[in-house]
């Protein structure tokens, strides 16, 4: 192997060396910023899986699914609760701002909107499969 040979493979070992590094400060800076994030949804994701809003929202639309002959299918996705009827989807978000309810139809999100978890449950059940 000839000195310039050498002296090639020395600077593309030391060029991928560099861009690892950088692409692994990258992978930490968004893990870092993705753990923030959990820790301040935090509250609210312990909220809506223990608290008495999610417990009564499950009953009402198993209620108001039998009285429209919809199956309504209820997935907890981490900490993202599921609710699918027919083509429409109603997804509660923790956030670090609070619970975020998500309605997607078609697999279209066309509305989102911050959720209260002191408030009805069957209105929100009415309402997302009204629209």
């Amino acid at each position: 192997m000839s000195f310039l040979d050498n002296l090639e493979n020395n600077l593309k070992s030391l060029e991928n060396a560099e861009q690892n590094r950088d692409e692994a400060e990258r992978r930490n800076r968004t893990r870092d910023a993705e753990r923030a994030e959990a820790l301040a949804a935090a509250p609210y994701a312990d909220a809506l899986k223990n608290g008495a809003f999610t417990a009564d929202l499950l009953k009402q639309a198993a209620r108001i699914g039998f009285s429209l002959r919809t199956k309504i299918h209820i997935a907890w996705l981490g900490t993202t609760l599921r609710l699918e009827a027919r083509d429409r989807r109603l997804e509660l978000r923790p956030t670090a701002t609070g619970v975020v309810a998500a309605y997607l139809e078609d697999g279209q999100e066309p509305r989102l909107e911050p959720l209260d978890l002191a408030g009805d449950p069957a209105e929100l059940v009415r309402t997302w499969l009204a629209a």
